[in-house]
Order: structure tokens, then C-alpha cells, then sequence
């Protein structure tokens, strides 16, 4: 795999085999604030007023929505239990090439790397308040007894995978959902706003992340 920067200075992998970028070639850091921190986690507590958080995300790729989570978090008074599902985890010295330290506090950017490898295997402690586990597994094949406060879905593109954005894939995911949960992904086709509405989501266009005009974000009724 390749490493590309992107338009806000951060970089993201290209994935040859998919013939995609991990993250947005717009703007990785950008993209990841946006679509999953801004308009989901936020969006979601301030809705709810929750203390804790449970996040799924779908496509743990570099950790960047992750970090950006961690990075986010940082001053604000709630838990977050993370969950990522990762079908094929990069190696952790791909992971430290991404320079995504410069986008976090020194102090989650060693925690993240110094446990990696162990979240592959079970839940670590990244700091007092986020707990993190990466389910070494498909998403078809992925259980957990959890449900979820808010999904990340950020999966390679329809065109790429589009697997992962069929009607079972994503009825697959919605069990995991809380009521009141929220899933937001950058994407918004015909198909995927009928596939939620039909889980029993309520849908919103909301805006996107540069590149893109619109996004999805999805509330379980």
C-alpha cells in the first residue's frame, strides 16, 4: 500500500487491491472530524445528554476515527467504549508511518500504538475514559452482546465493496443499535436511505464532508 496526502495535509493509505483510499483524498482529518465526530458522537450527546458512549465502527482501517474520537473526548465530561471491526488489520508499523501523531495529543498517540496489537485480541484502557477492542473479523461474521449508542460506518465505497452496503449487510449492523442510536456514514445513495428507513431509522440528509455535498446520518425510532 501506498501513502497519499491529502488536501488538509494528512495523510491516508490507497488501497490497490480495492482501488480505493482508506480516507478521503479531500482531507483525511477533515473528513473523519466531520462526518463521524461532529455529526455523529456530538450530535448524539447532545441529543441525549449520555455520560457514556458506546461506539461501533465498521472499517477500523489506520485507527484515524478513532484517534480523532480519543483526540475529542479529551475535554469533555463522558466515557467511550470503542469498538472497531477490522477484517484485515494493517500491520502496526504501517500504522506509526501514517503521522497521524501530528493530529492527536502525544499522549493517546502512544497509548494507541503501545496497545494496537492487544485490542486485536481483547478490550485495552487507552486513558481513564476510552476503552478500546478491534474485532479481528468480517462484518458478516462479527456478535457481540454490546449494542451501540452511535455507528461509524466507514466502509471502502459501493462501487469498491459494494458487499458491505447490501441490505443484509446493513440489517446486519442495525441489530447492534441502540434506540435513540446513531449511524452516520459519508456516503447518501437512494438504496441506503430506503435500506435504514426500512430497519426502522428515521433518515436525514445532513451536510458533507468537503468533496461530498450531502452525508447520512440515521436515528433508530
Amino acid at each position: 500500500m501506498d501513502f497519499v496526502t491529502t488536501a488538509d495535509g494528512s495523510k491516508t493509505l490507497y488501497n490497490a487491491e480495492i482501488g480505493e483510499c482508506y480516507h478521503s483524498k479531500h482531507g483525511a482529518v477533515q473528513e473523519s472530524k466531520h462526518v463521524f465526530i461532529k455529526t455523529g458522537l456530538d450530535h448524539f450527546v447532545q441529543q441525549t445528554g449520555a455520560s457514556e458512549v458506546a461506539i461501533l465502527e465498521v472499517g477500523f482501517g489506520t485507527g484515524l476515527n478513532f484517534l480523532q474520537t480519543a483526540e475529542h473526548i479529551g475535554d469533555k465530561s463522558f466515557q467511550v467504549d470503542y469498538v472497531g471491526i477490522e477484517g484485515f488489520p494493517l500491520p502496526l508499523a504501517t500504522i506509526a508511518e501514517t503521522g497521524y501523531d501530528e493530529n492527536v495529543d502525544a499522549t493517546i498517540w502512544s497509548a494507541y500504538l503501545d496497545n494496537y496489537e492487544a485490542a486485536l485480541q481483547q478490550q485495552v484502557q487507552i486513558h481513564e475514559r476510552l476503552q478500546l477492542t478491534i474485532a479481528h473479523t468480517l462484518l458478516m461474521d462479527f456478535q457481540s452482546e454490546k449494542r451501540f449508542d452511535v455507528v461509524y460506518f466507514d466502509a471502502f465505497a459501493a462501487i469498491h465493496q459494494p458487499e458491505m452496503w447490501s441490505d443484509v449487510a446493513l440489517a446486519h449492523v442495525a441489530q447492534f443499535v441502540k434506540p435513540r442510536g446513531v449511524f452516520v456514514t459519508y456516503a447518501i445513495t437512494g438504496n441506503l436511505k430506503r435500506s435504514m428507513k426500512s430497519l426502522g431509522f428515521s433518515i436525514e440528509k445532513a451536510p458533507g464532508a468537503p468533496g461530498k455535498r450531502e452525508m447520512l446520518r440515521a436515528t433508530k425510532l
